[in-house]
């Protein structure tokens, strides 16, 4: 038996200029005028007031003989809160214990917002109710597939961890690391919406996951589920940032997202300013394939969704656990190659104008206020111009395609690699096969200017060239992949000559203060090649002495090596003070540079490298929300950004050393 409460509440919307410009703050509903701990504390106090009341009603409702007063139990829903306003409930359970018995009452929390709603008008059906439908019993259902079935998925869960948590070849703070950091992937200002297709009336359906599942029974004896406390979104013809369907979710009358995207947003102006090619690489080709289109947040302060810079960081938890939406998302972007935009923006830091999605370049996101339709919500620079982002989409899309032998996956996409890598031969200027950087911060280090042939930007090229040559070799393009591999022969000769100079791979080939500079994130194209099981780009001894160089004086001249590795350091053994970024220490690229030495045979360096910044984490007491930015002054440069790069990406690294330990 389920039983419980159901909450009907209205959520108010976040209005634009509030969710942009004091976005930390308004996203958790904060005193956004009021210095940061003070707001924090405001908001504490007022929960903590609420919930002392309760507490009294609560301790008066049970005392005489531990049950609830019953009166009202039976009289139906009660009308639906007001915005803003505050509920509490409580529920309680009965039961007889046998001497030396056991048993289990299991209580559980689910909510249903069916709907997701941006700032420029358009708004989609979130993936469950695919499964769920978007009536006012959704919520119900939900918790009661939630009790019925949770410990088959705690089962399940230990199965998938205890490998990995009873390895006693791994340290603790490794393994705690592993899985807590996964969080982002659920928590980070996730959106999971279902895909185009029009889906049959699922009003109806209840208990999907029980229809097709069989509960395993445990040892202790549940005697009933009992305590559910449901929440349900409902709106009243409002504009909220939360909607369900005002005629009580009637699927059979659902329309499709293009339907109702023509209805809840669009150009006002009547002009079409983007062209597109057809969404063949966005659609399924059959229902297994169909996972909706997923989305996630740079940050809670830069809230742009799926950063394609980072997320060359991130995506190796999508790739291992959820192989299907990393290869939509990738999808996502190769259809993005080949479309532009000629909306003007002006871009921040130059002060030039440009168009918003250049055809040929990958975009930096998939926007902010009106994802897939406004790309590169980012303006600081033209991204356009960046020398990282079409390199990492190639990688990316090959490590994909190797992971998961998928090749309609490789053919759908193989047009957009063509042009990515294409496009990059502007930046050759001198006919060598190697792209140069020009003078700006033309690279996901926003802050950090480059000048010529780049250690970062070189290496994520030659690599890229590698492996367009590798997939062009397995789906039959021969031409092209002699054409990759004639340029990675000239870049690789033209990129050792420019930046080896006998210990390490410099920061760039200009002749600036720092162009002698170790960067952290000077191999990254050797850590995808590597992860993708590519031939390594530079002998051992070169791949080796600059990971050394990195641990001996990026990691171990800073605080002994008990902070991870910082991202610019003075071969004289001082940190690179160029700009903000040269002195940070980014949580993502120091796991980056430990997947590379772990791939490189470093296993000792690679956890030692690693365990500094964790220890860092926790001896500061954060545990989560784990911040890429730290300043050496301990404080944080960026307080929550960049947390997806930093969260998610040690999937490389435990598969890399788990494989190896049981070698």
């Amino acid at each position: 038996m389920v039983s419980g409460n159901l909450f009907h509440s209205r959520r108010n919307s976040w209005p634009p200029e509030e969710y942009i410009n004091r976005a930390t703050l308004q996203l958790f509903d904060f005193d956004s005028e009021a210095p940061p701990e003070q707001a924090w504390r405001r908001k504490l106090n007022s929960h903590a007031s609420i919930l002392k009341e309760f507490s009294v009603t609560f301790t008066e409702a049970i005392k005489m003989d531990g049950h609830f007063d019953r009166e009202n139990f039976m009289k139906g829903p009660s009308m639906a809160s007001s915005p803003g306003e505050t509920h509490c409930a409580a529920v309680s359970a009965s039961t007889w214990v046998e001497p030396h018995g056991k048993c289990t009452v299991a209580f559980a929390v689910a909510w249903s917002s069916p709907k997701v709603k941006f700032c420029k008008g358009k708004a989609y059906r979130r993936r469950y109710t695919k499964y769920y439908g978007t009536s006012e019993t959704a919520a119900k259902d939900l918790v009661h597939d939630a009790l019925t079935n949770y410990p088959l998925w705690e089962e399940e869960i230990e199965k998938w961890q205890n490998p990995i948590l009873k390895d006693d070849r791994l340290p603790e703070w490794y393994k705690f690391t592993l899985f807590n950091e996964l969080y982002f992937l659920v928590a980070g200002g996730t959106v999971w919406i279902d895909s185009k297709i029009p889906a049959e009336d699922s009003s109806g359906i209840k208990s999907i996951i029980t229809n097709n599942k069989k509960t395993k029974r445990t040892k202790a004896r549940i005697v009933h589920r009992s305590a559910a406390i449901v929440k349900e979104a409902s709106v009243n013809g409002s504009d909220t940032s939360v909607n369900v369907d005002p005629e009580g979710g009637d699927m059979a009358s659902r329309r499709s997202s293009d339907e109702e995207e023509s209805s809840t947003g669009g150009n006002s102006g009547g002009e079409n300013h983007f062209s597109a090619p057809s969404n063949k690489l966005t659609e399924p080709m059959n229902d297994d394939d169909d996972v909706g289109r997923f989305l996630y947040l740079e940050g809670v302060e830069y809230i742009m969704w799926c950063t394609y810079d980072v997320h060359f960081y991130a995506s190796f938890a999508l790739l291992e656990l959820f192989p299907k939406i990393e290869l939509s998302i990738q999808r996502e972007f190769a259809n993005a190659v080949l479309s532009e935009d000629t909306r003007k923006v002006k871009f921040l830091a130059e002060g030039n104008w440009g168009i918003r999605k250049v055809k040929g370049a990958i975009p930096h996101d998939l926007g902010t206020h009106d994802p897939w339709h406004e790309m590169n919500a980012y303006n600081i620079h033209d991204t356009s111009r960046w020398k990282d982002l079409n390199p990492k989409f190639v990688l990316q899309v090959y490590r994909d395609f190797a992971a998961t032998g998928d090749f309609s996956f490789g053919a759908d996409v193989w047009p957009s690699v063509r042009a990515a890598i294409e496009y990059m031969e502007q930046f050759d200027r001198d006919n060598d096969g190697l792209i140069e950087n020009d003078g700006f911060p033309d690279q996901t280090y926003d802050a950090w200017t480059v000048h010529g042939v780049s250690a970062y930007c070189g290496s994520l090229w030659l690599a890229a060239l590698q492996a367009a040559a590798a997939m062009a070799i397995q789906l039959g393009d021969e031409a092209f992949a002699e054409k990759c591999r004639g340029k990675f022969i000239k870049a690789k000769a033209a990129f050792e000559q420019k930046l080896w100079n006998g210990s390490y791979f410099n920061y760039d080939s200009g002749s600036s203060n720092n162009s002698k500079s170790i960067q952290a994130d000077q191999l990254a194209g050797q850590w995808y090649t590597a992860a993708s099981g590519l031939p390594d780009l530079f002998d051992d001894q070169k791949i080796q002495s600059s990971l050394q160089k990195i641990y001996d004086f990026n990691v171990m001249k800073v605080r002994g090596g008990r902070m991870g590795a910082v991202n610019g350091m003075h071969p004289n053994g001082k940190v690179d003070e160029t700009c903000m970024q040269s002195r940070e220490i980014w949580t993502g690229v120091t796991y980056a540079a430990a997947a590379t030495m772990i791939h490189a045979g470093m296993k000792e360096q690679a956890f030692a490298t690693a365990e500094g910044i964790h220890s860092r984490l926790v001896r500061r007491g954060i545990r989560i929300l784990v911040s890429d930015s730290r300043r050496l002054d301990n404080r944080w440069a960026l307080p929550i950004s960049h947390i997806h790069e930093a969260a998610l990406h040690m999937g490389d690294a435990v598969g890399i050393i788990y494989n190896q330990n049981n070698a």
